[in-house]
């Protein structure tokens, strides 16, 4: 092509984001399109860990490797598994100078790569409401055009049918996340069970977990039909009826972890994870492509969704730089994303089934033992 294409992204996360600060690093003009009014409109989730090959190559071709490692949470990479007792089964502190596997405050990291971006980038409020061949309608009536068209927007992606009928499935699990803050001051004994790492208590298809800090960031799952957030009289909304329901679920469970529950600050509504079928691949479509959850939306039990959306962010950018046709430059950066994501979703699912099992987690606690006499690097999700 003689001239460069003009590039409109939705969806302002993770993988949008970085796409565009690759591209506009390299002179690029791209346009994000995001439905939120401004950054802060809602919540965006705990604590991320960022893998060494596939999170922390983008950022650094990102330029934000320094500006990534200066807000990461020291203490962030320690594991801890307990049954539902609070029987400590595994215990495994941070190694001296980390393991490659940073945690990272969600919130931070989006808004680290929010803040790369020139002004004006970002077309918040932009609620993309169709997509077409070249062309975006918003909400409101106003249109878009573009050439490359890139679908960064999560699990109920508007641009995937441009290029797949594949949808979300419901996994079986749902999540219900909730917050202590100030935990040093406020929950010194939460801190001290959960400590600064990640936490999974487990057993009989139920979890308490997430990860530890300054700020508890955790969540109950449970492998319930699709219906049951809705159907289990719990007005979620009212934070005292959200702690009677979860509790009541958890009857069974030792006071020492259903006391996070009844110290929390904050509960969310329960999201019901889906995904979509593993190894989704399409054929490569003139105009358009997708990256992060809308080309390979996961369950999160191996920590790989942030991590991926990252590298394909940074992968579909490399690719556009290098190459003057923009449908070769997505057919190179789809073939690497489309081995990727398979072998990252079939890891999220066998994460899965180790987690939620009736009794106690005996094989989660099996790959963990297994991954610290093996490799501190390797993640008990991944290891087969």
């Amino acid at each position: 092509m003689t001239s460069t294409p003009s590039i409109a992204i939705v969806g302002a996360g993770l993988s949008g984001l970085i796409c565009a600060r690759i591209l506009q690093r390299h002179g690029r003009t791209v346009t994000v399109y995001e439905a939120d009014p401004s950054a802060d409109a809602r919540r965006q989730g705990g604590s991320l860990d960022i893998h060494t090959g596939t999170g922390q190559v983008a950022l650094r071709e990102a330029g934000l490797i320094d500006e990534f490692r200066a807000r990461i949470h020291i203490g962030g990479e320690a594991s801890r598994v307990l049954d539902k007792n609070a029987t400590v089964l595994v215990d495994m502190p941070e190694a001296d100078g980390g393991d490659g596997r940073p945690e990272i405050a969600r919130t931070d990291l989006r808004q680290l790569l929010i803040d790369a971006l020139a002004p004006g980038t970002i077309r918040w409020g932009a609620k993309v409401v169709a997509a077409h061949p070249g062309r975006l309608d918003l909400a409101g009536g106003d249109t878009v055009h573009a050439d490359l068209i890139i679908g960064a927007d999560g699990a109920w992606s508007r641009v995937r049918p441009l290029v797949t009928p594949a949808k979300p499935a419901y996994t079986g699990i749902t999540l219900v996340e909730f917050t202590l803050t100030d935990a040093a001051r406020r929950h010194p004994e939460a801190l001290a069970l959960v400590g600064r790492g990640s936490l999974f208590a487990l057993s009989d298809h139920r979890y308490i977990g997430g990860h530890g800090g300054d700020t508890l960031s955790l969540g109950c799952g449970f492998r319930v039909p699709q219906d049951w957030a809705a159907t289990s009289g719990v007005d979620w909304s009212d934070i005292d009826d959200a702690r009677r329901g979860l509790l009541r679920e958890l009857a069974d469970w030792s006071p020492a972890l259903t006391r996070l529950i009844r110290d929390a600050d904050e509960i969310s509504a329960p999201r019901l994870i889906h995904a979509l079928p593993t190894g989704l691949r399409w054929d490569t479509v003139p105009g358009v492509t997708l990256i992060g959850d809308a080309a390979h939306l996961m369950s999160p039990f191996a920590g790989e969704g942030a991590n991926l959306a990252l590298i394909d962010g940074a992968d579909l950018a490399r690719e556009l730089l290098n190459h003057d046709d923009p449908v070769a430059a997505v057919t190179a950066y789809q073939k690497r994303m489309f081995a990727r994501g398979a072998k990252a979703a079939e890891a999220s699912h066998r994460g899965l089934t180790m987690m939620f099992v009736d009794g106690p987690p005996k094989r989660l606690v099996r790959f963990f033992r297994l991954a610290k006499i093996a490799s501190r690097l390797t993640h008990p999700f991944t290891a087969r």
